[in-house]
């Protein structure tokens, strides 16, 4: 009975992915898809920021820094629900401007998000046109290599703060997501790229060091549920 218990747990082992290090593989979601699988992701993704993104630790972060009748820049936005939550979710007057590389993406969006299709290399905007920008679980869709050049760009447009929100990479959301993802998404792009997005997430030394190589060395970051890591610059 022991021997046939070992062998169970080291056939479960094999299953699970090593996350010392964070992954580099594609997300499909990223390449040319049917617009049919694209708007079925999309859908997914939204369901994920309603109810797994931890969005209100991200709202709560973003408030401090933006004045009355403030300008916010959500990067990476998709099709713009996290920007339109933030919006919603202050009282004061505010501009909200939605980024995404895909067009087909911001067709989704809805106002008070106004879309722009850009590259995040290349955002134009002048130096300090916002008072804060964000990126929700976006920054896991780059390289290590690349995050100081992303996340100096994002600085160069803001002028208060930059928030972040991504995932922690981890054991245990990467096993909830293998059960539950196949049940709830609506197509397997999402189950997919879910998966990955896991295994690209960061460790709190790899995102500060990451904001570090931008040259933004007082970061602050914070652990938040569900397996979230929110991190804020402050640029003035």
């Amino acid at each position: 009975m022991t021997r046939m218990r070992v062998a169970s747990w080291l056939s479960l082992a094999r299953l699970l992915p090593d996350l010392r290090a964070r992954a580099t593989d594609p997300e499909l979601l990223d390449a040319e898809l049917p617009a049919t699988e694209v708007r079925k992701s999309l859908a997914d993704l939204r369901f994920v920021n309603r109810w797994l993104s931890g969005r209100g630790g991200l709202l709560r972060a973003v408030v401090p820094h933006l004045p009355e009748r403030g300008r916010l820049l959500d990067v990476g936005c998709a099709s713009g629900d996290v920007a339109a939550y933030l919006s919603a979710g202050l009282a004061r007057p505010l501009l909200t401007v939605g980024v995404d590389v895909k067009l087909i993406h911001l067709r989704e969006a809805r106002p008070p998000v106004r879309p722009v299709v850009a590259d995040v290399w290349r955002l134009p905007f002048r130096d300090a046109t916002f008072d804060v920008v964000t990126a929700s679980l976006f920054l896991h869709h780059f390289d290590e290599a690349e995050l100081g050049r992303l996340l100096g760009e994002l600085a160069r447009v803001g002028r208060r703060a930059i928030v972040v929100s991504d995932l922690e990479r981890a054991l245990v959301p990467f096993v909830f997501a293998r059960v539950v993802f196949p049940l709830v998404f609506r197509t397997g792009v999402s189950v997919h790229d879910g998966l990955v997005s896991i295994r690209r997430g960061f460790r709190e030394t790899e995102l500060r060091a990451a904001f570090v190589a931008a040259g933004l060395g007082g970061v602050s970051i914070r652990r938040r549920f569900p397996y979230r890591l929110l991190a804020v610059a402050a640029l003035a």
